[in-house]
């Protein structure tokens, strides 16, 4: 079977071979060739030891990013590329990094710690595939399964269990039964994986194409490290509006919206509330007034807790915050909701009420989504006709105001303030001969 290697890649494997050792390509960029996709990385496994890497790349630009696990980086044409030492792996006793290595000169060794059979295989012009654990065929039939034991994968390194996840989201694989059973069976194991590691695999798994799938089958892996997901599980909505259970409902709801980041982390959070928002009225409807506010705080220290950025953190909580609020098309009320959002939070809240109604009930569903659409016209015609919503747009400024005698920085801010609230209601055109006057008529009168 032939993959195309790009010039950079040819480089390192003939240069490593023209001083003695055996080198391939190896891991996802295999994988992701062997499926037709260009690999956005190559990495490198070498029988060359660490010193002899740096020896035989000595024209180049050489990195330790971890020379003693073997991995020294070389910078070709701008791009880095990492290149490994055969090794077998010793103990995993803080369930992530190799207590020690013992590096090999067997192609054999190296592949045989690796975490799954799709992984494991590795690649050069001169010997074609290594595929030693049948990872060809899992990439055929779809399929997630461990090198060797299961458990023994896990225990090494724990974040295994959620790459297992994460590559069953974005690839649209599924998971063989023996994996599955040791990932729910050893999931706890991720409570001592740092926060960040988590993050990363947490954010590429949910904006995968079966997210949802995972996040269902998988709930109780996720709730080891978002515990506050469980009050969510199989709690009852009880509402015209809603035909499924709380947290069905939020997987859905994640499935329906764009796979972003924000979006989707948006979607995971906006209803955690409900549960302790819930009250229900004497026709035994449930309510949940104000879930918004405690959704959105409750979702601030989870992802303060996930190590998120915070930019990250305040824009999921603002679409949090107001993912319920009853919007009109009306254009003086979106006008107002521009003012204090933004065009960007309005049109990403545009998307999250969209996923919203397609996870609920049926009913209403039409009347819903109609509204939403007028609503969202709306948006997107003042946007881009220009129209003032915001300070920036407004045809005055603060040294405008300064230059007819308004001294004070609070009433600066208070007539700009005023004078934004009169040209949204269509009481003032958005034209500064006009705003001065009304603005020094205002002066002139308190005075």
């Amino acid at each position: 079977m032939k993959i195309y290697l790009p010039e950079n890649a040819k480089l390192i494997i003939d240069k490593l071979r023209n001083s003695g050792y055996s080198c391939y390509a190896v891991g996802g960029c295999v994988r992701d060739s062997l499926r037709g996709i260009q690999p956005h990385d190559w990495d490198f496994t070498t029988s060359a030891p660490p010193d002899e890497i740096e020896r035989v790349f000595s024209e180049y630009r050489t990195i330790d990013v971890g020379k003693q696990y073997g991995t020294v980086a070389v910078l070709l044409g701008g791009e880095l590329y990492e290149i490994t030492t055969y090794r077998v792996d010793g103990e995993y006793s803080d369930l992530r990094h190799p207590d020690e290595v013992r590096f090999s000169d067997r192609i054999q060794d190296d592949l045989a710690r690796r975490d799954f059979t799709v992984n494991a295989m590795a690649y050069n012009d001169y010997d074609g595939l290594v595929d030693l654990y049948g990872g060809g065929q899992d990439l055929s039939f779809g399929v997630i399964r461990c090198v060797g034991r299961p458990e023994e994968r896990f225990s090494e390194d724990a974040l295994r269990i959620l790459r297992a996840l994460r590559f069953a989201s974005v690839l649209g694989f599924t998971i063989e039964p023996e994996t599955s059973e040791a990932i729910l069976k050893q999931r706890k194991l991720l409570g001592d994986i740092a926060a960040e590691r988590i993050r990363e695999e947490l954010l590429k798994l949910l904006c995968g194409d079966k997210a949802d799938f995972i996040l269902r089958r998988y709930r109780k892996v996720i709730a080891v490290f978002i515990p506050e997901l469980m009050g969510t599980f199989d709690f009852e909505q009880h509402s015209k509006h809603h035909n499924r259970d709380l947290y069905r409902h939020t997987v859905a709801a994640v499935h329906y919206v764009e796979p972003e980041p924000l979006l989707r982390v948006t979607m995971l959070f906006h209803d955690i509330g409900k549960p302790l928002a819930q009250t229900t009225d004497k026709n035994g409807m449930c309510h949940y007034k104000g879930h918004q506010k405690l959704g959105a705080a409750m979702t601030r220290e989870i992802l303060r807790r996930l190590c998120m950025p915070s930019v990250f953190i305040d824009e999921v909580c603002t679409l949090i915050r107001w993912h319920d609020e009853r919007f009109k098309p009306e254009t003086v009320m979106i006008k107002k909701y521009l003012k204090t959002l933004g065009a960007d939070a309005m049109q990403k809240l545009m998307m999250v009420q969209r996923a919203d109604i397609l996870a609920q009930s049926a009913y209403m569903r039409e009347e819903k989504l109609g509204n939403l659409t007028a609503v969202s016209e709306e948006l997107n015609r003042i946007i881009t006709s220009g129209e003032c919503y915001s300070l920036r747009q407004l045809a005055v400024n603060g040294s405008d105001l300064l230059h007819i005698g308004v001294s004070s920085g609070i009433t600066i801010g208070q007539t700009l303030d005023k004078l934004l609230d009169l040209v949204i209601e269509g009481e003032l055109p958005n034209e500064k001969d006009a705003l001065l006057a009304y603005a020094k008529n205002t002066i002139d009168k308190e005075q």
